[in-house]
């Protein structure tokens, strides 16, 4: 069995590493801590969990931590993750983050935009970006992973087979992406508030988003070239769910069935990406609760574009759900392990 410690199990996509860890064949979850509810319960803080989860929730020590478990989770905001993931790497563990801090292959950029001056770079210089339909290999062989944001992971999934076959053009790219309120996380913030954010529908962090940066470091390997998006999240009344509506000048004239063929010969061995069939495009509840991704495209010939639309699940494709898939990789187990069930619908 692995031993499995999740650092900051009380946020959002903490739970849901749990909900996903406890029907895990292969998984022992040994140490799950908490700032807030230390010495609490797991299923007394979150009762969904009744039947599950007896753990005692701990404070933070990773000298303890690293002599229980094989692998540790940090669900911990940006900036926060540095040090633990240099004492777990130190003691000769497997780590993947959940947040910010090990996905750039640049610091200099990470520290830009994050405004956090990166404390273990020369850990960050071989962590590995978790998107294992496209990292597989890399995955198999690391040690330290700077799994996916939500945004990203959509953007990524859903341009990858245009990019790398050079179908458009790079400097055109446009993503209208929108979120359910779980994307903020579990803290208390004015925007999430139910007053606030129920039936209103609005954009933010327009031309400054911090995933963009990370969009186009992975969108750009992809295509062997600069690739510059327009990105813009919108904030959705509803708990779960992103979904990313991709736009881009082809370079040549394709037409849908061309493209659609593309993407199912792309994503042919990959069991979590599901391209949808001409005229069907994926919607939210398609993918609730579930780590798949759904794609759907049509080519306007009007304007010369072609226009994808992806959708995930933030809480699992998009954070916890990914980062399983990553740990079964790195353990040689296969990646479906404890995921292969059909989303939630309604």
């Amino acid at each position: 069995m692995i031993k499995a410690g999740i650092i900051g199990a009380t946020g959002y996509t903490g739970v849901e590493l749990i909900r996903i860890l406890s029907r895990h064949p292969e998984v022992e979850l040994v140490g799950l801590t908490s700032q807030t509810y230390s010495q609490q319960r797991f299923d007394s803080v979150f009762p969904s969990t009744g039947g599950f989860s007896e753990a005692v929730l701990e404070v933070q020590d990773t000298q303890s931590l690293a002599e229980r478990c094989d692998v540790i989770f940090t669900a911990l905001p940006h900036g926060v993750s540095m040090e633990v993931v240099q004492d777990m790497a130190a003691a000769g563990k497997k780590v993947i983050d959940l947040g910010a801090d090990y996905r750039f292959d640049d610091i200099k950029t990470y520290e830009e935009w994050y405004k956090v001056t990166h404390k273990t770079p020369d850990l960050a210089a071989r962590s590995v970006y978790g998107l294992p339909e496209i990292n597989r290999k890399l995955i198999l062989e690391a040690d330290i992973i700077g799994n996916p944001g939500c945004y990203p992971t959509s953007i990524i999934l859903g341009l990858a087979p245009l990019l790398k076959n050079g179908m458009v053009k790079t400097d055109t790219v446009i993503a209208d992406s929108k979120s359910g309120v779980s994307g903020g996380g579990r803290g208390l913030n004015l925007a999430f508030h139910y007053a606030e954010c129920n039936e209103n529908f609005k954009a933010y962090n327009i031309g400054g988003h911090r995933h963009t940066p990370e969009i186009e470091q992975e969108l750009s390997k992809l295509a062997g070239t600069g690739v510059t998006i327009s990105f813009t999240p919108h904030l959705v009344p509803m708990t779960r769910g992103i979904l990313s509506t991709i736009y881009a000048s082809l370079v040549n004239s394709y037409s849908t069935d061309e493209l659609l063929e593309l993407y199912k010969n792309f994503y042919s061995e990959e069991f979590f990406v599901r391209v949808h069939p001409r005229g069907q495009y994926p919607q939210t509840k398609w993918v609730y609760g579930s780590n798949f991704c759904d794609i759907g495209l049509t080519v306007d010939s009007r304007t010369g574009r072609v226009v994808v639309v992806s959708t995930i699940d933030n809480l699992v494709k998009g954070a916890s759900g990914q980062a399983v898939q990553n740990m079964n990789l790195m353990f040689g187990l296969n990646e479906k392990t404890g995921l292969d069930y059909v989303p939630v619908f309604p």
